[in-house]
């Protein structure tokens, strides 16, 4: 049963560092629609003779429509260079270092309780790594077999 908790005790840095990834992924901001909405219904409340509260009310209606479009556009731009993200140098790097820490953390006394959870999920690591790598190379290889001479102007 100690093997267990020691598996388990060495393996909580990695499900606390997926647990606050997935947070991060989940975690909504404020309802901003919600509120606008409710602050229409309010100004409809409040007297006609009453100009200046329905100003200043109109005008912190008018501030959050406009934060709220430039929030989405820019959550769209964030989008949009998130997906047409192709890859470049540093995911072999990146490759690389997870490669040579995988090789240290081998070296590492094997005694230590989260030493065999780490080893995996290290190797995991670099096995995404490696084919994210990959998968960027050949992608700049075929591209620069089919356009030689754009390739070498870009750099």
């Amino acid at each position: 049963m100690s093997v267990i908790a020691d598996v388990a005790f060495g393996a909580a840095p990695i499900a606390g560092g997926v647990l606050m990834g997935v947070l991060a992924g989940t975690i909504k901001g404020p309802d901003y629609r919600g509120m606008i909405k409710d602050d229409l219904e309010l100004l409809e409340k409040i007297p006609p003779e009453d100009v200046e509260l329905r100003a200043a009310l109109k005008s912190s209606i008018d501030v959050r429509i406009a934060d709220l479009v430039v929030s989405t556009e820019r959550t769209r731009q964030l989008r949009d260079a998130a997906s047409s993200y192709k890859g470049n140098w540093r995911d072999g790097v990146l490759f690389f270092c997870s490669v040579l820490f995988t090789i240290v953390w081998w070296n590492v006394p094997h005694d230590r309780t989260n030493w065999l959870v780490t080893l995996i999920f290290l190797i995991v690591l670099s096995a995404v790594l490696g084919l994210y790598s990959a998968r960027g190379i050949l992608r700049e290889f075929r591209r620069s077999r089919r356009n030689p001479d754009q390739h070498e102007s870009r750099n």
